[in-house]
């Protein structure tokens, strides 16, 4: 159980903060939701209480284990398949997983990719779509702005 004012990672989705606990009515369905606000645009989310082991909601990563997650960017192992679909298919179980390490390879390796031969459009709307999750949870478990992250991953991938 969560409560107000936990900082939460919601897989395909990114990083924010359980603002209220509540119970609405969906479908003809009364059931208590998280509400959860992302840290940059006013996006709020409904997270169902009920099923939040099947939809990995988890804390967001502390600081030990976000030096682990800049290790991972800063190594230039880029193991990815050459086929476009197997690539693309693995990247996206990594990304649904909500593991911030699978996370963090995504967008190394998509990154190095990019800089070497560059992206297909469904590759680059995919490392954004990384690159924003990843933001996302780096800014609440760094308590920094969301600029300082993303100029310190463009340092990284320059």
């Amino acid at each position: 159980m969560f409560k107000i004012g936990d900082k939460v990672v919601y897989p395909m989705h990114g990083a924010g903060i359980i603002e209220a606990i509540e119970e609405k009515e969906v479908l003809g369905d009364k059931r208590s939701y998280y509400i959860m606000k992302m840290p940059f645009g006013n996006m709020k989310l409904m997270v169902p209480i009920d099923n939040v082991n099947e939809n990995g909601l988890r804390q967001v990563v502390n600081p030990e284990e976000v030096i682990r997650v800049i290790s991972i960017l800063q190594d230039n192992d880029n193991s990815m398949s050459a086929n476009w679909n197997r690539r693309y298919r693995a990247n996206m179980e990594k990304i649904k997983s909500g593991n911030i390490y699978e996370v963090a390879e995504v967008v190394r390796n998509l990154s190095l990719r990019d800089r070497e031969k560059g992206l297909s459009t469904g590759e680059r709307k995919m490392l954004e779509n990384a690159r924003q999750i990843l933001i996302s949870e780096l800014v609440l478990a760094k308590e920094e702005k969301e600029d300082s992250i993303k100029n310190m991953l463009e340092e990284l991938f320059a």
